[in-house]
């Protein structure tokens, strides 16, 4: 049966991680991995069954507003793969009439090439890692397209998909805020309706962090990477794509509906390897993680009929910081009663009306509260000081 919960509302999702890519990006932390050998589809494809369906027995009653095929990359699988992903979800679960169903891409020719097939499959949505639109910034990524192979995949999924988004990296070392507003410019000319912005940023363990302790990269400071995030907003309000989420911008209506799940705390499946998952049981709101290494995760499904590593019960305190966490990185904001019905406690009055007082969080007629566009950039902080 559907537990009630107070953001039963905001909708089912999965979320399918492929974890294997062509080629492993210098600043790229994600669960990802390259291999020389062709990838047994087939027999991932089984254990992706058998792990959709272990999930579904403990989720029962739900139908899936959103899929989302995330990785890695997705656009290394053959349609065939992806059609037997979205069928076994289907039988799983059922989908609603208007489901989102995205898949993530690189934009090279032939991950192009496969987007009819995607079509066939089922997908609508699309996603294009296209990070950056001139080729020597492209290779300082470690991408392995080119430009112009960027703009054909953009027109190509562009022909196929009812909706389409791709990325791009700014914050970029020696990047200036008049490159970049040109940048910009050029992708919302090619962009049909959905952006996503992300400042680059240098994680441990990456060879990007190796590089920056070398200082053989130099990333913008602090203070620079301000001026572009505000160059940002200024360049996507005027030609009708505002934020709707710190890194995300879309015309009206086109925002990512799996993403909105995610920063509105709803349920979802992560399935395959690494996957993490939300999911509401008799218990309470629950938080699942899955064996990381795929060959690992591909022995432990066909040992155990799943790869979960970890079911973690979360606290009421833990899931209204979760909830405050997610749902002010929205434009919309947060509803106080929600927060309150999860952590057992309203926000604190006095912290709450001294961050309004200061301009970074605003009460919205909704009743709702927001990180104001001053607020946003700072928003850990924010984070921190209302769930004290």
């Amino acid at each position: 049966m559907l537990i009630d919960h107070p953001t039963r509302d905001a909708g089912f999702g999965v979320y399918l991680h492929w974890p294997f890519c062509a080629s492993k990006c210098p600043d790229c932390d994600f669960n990802s991995h390259v291999r020389q050998a062709p990838v047994d589809e087939p027999r991932f494809l089984a254990a992706f069954r058998a792990e959709i369906a272990h999930v579904a027995a403990r989720t029962p009653g739900r139908r899936v507003s959103s899929v989302f095929l995330g990785g890695g990359t997705p656009s290394l699988m053959r349609p065939e793969t992806v059609a037997g992903l979205l069928e076994a979800v289907e039988a799983a679960w059922g989908m609603t009439a208007d489901v989102e169903i995205t898949l993530e891409a690189n934009p090279t020719s032939v991950e192009a090439g496969r987007f009819r097939g995607y079509r066939a499959a089922g997908v609508n949505r699309v996603s294009l890692g296209v990070q950056a639109l001139d080729d020597a910034s492209l290779k300082g990524l470690g991408r392995l397209h080119t430009a112009e192979e960027a703009f054909h995949a953009v027109r190509t999924a562009q022909a196929h998909f009812e909706r389409t988004s791709f990325d791009l990296i700014y914050a970029r070392p020696a990047q200036t805020p008049e490159a970049w507003r040109a940048e910009l410019t050029e992708a919302i000319a090619r962009a049909a309706e959905h952006l996503s912005l992300y400042q680059l940023t240098i994680e441990p363990g990456t060879p990007f962090y190796g590089l920056a302790r070398a200082g053989r990269l130099v990333p913008p400071d602090e203070e620079s990477a301000r001026i572009l995030y505000d160059v940002t907003q200024e360049v996507c309000d005027r030609a009708g794509l505002p934020a709707y989420e710190i890194s995300n911008h879309a015309r009206p209506g086109a925002q990512s509906r799996h993403n909105l799940l995610y920063w509105r705390y709803g349920e979802y499946a992560g399935i395959g390897p690494g996957a993490h998952g939300r999911l509401v049981t008799e218990t309470g709101r629950i938080g699942t993680v899955t064996e990381r290494a795929p060959e690992a995760w591909l022995a432990r499904v066909e040992a155990e009929g799943h790869g979960i590593t970890e079911t973690e019960a979360l606290a009421p305190a833990d899931e209204g910081d979760e909830f405050l966490m997610m749902g002010l990185r929205l434009t919309e904001g947060i509803d106080p009663a929600r927060y309150a019905a999860l952590k057992g406690r309203p926000l604190d009055a006095v912290r709450l009306a001294a961050l309004v007082e200061d301009g970074l969080v605003a009460r919205l007629a909704s009743g709702r509260i927001a990180a104001t566009p001053r607020g946003a950039p700072v928003l850990n902080a924010l984070v921190a000081e209302l769930a004290a």
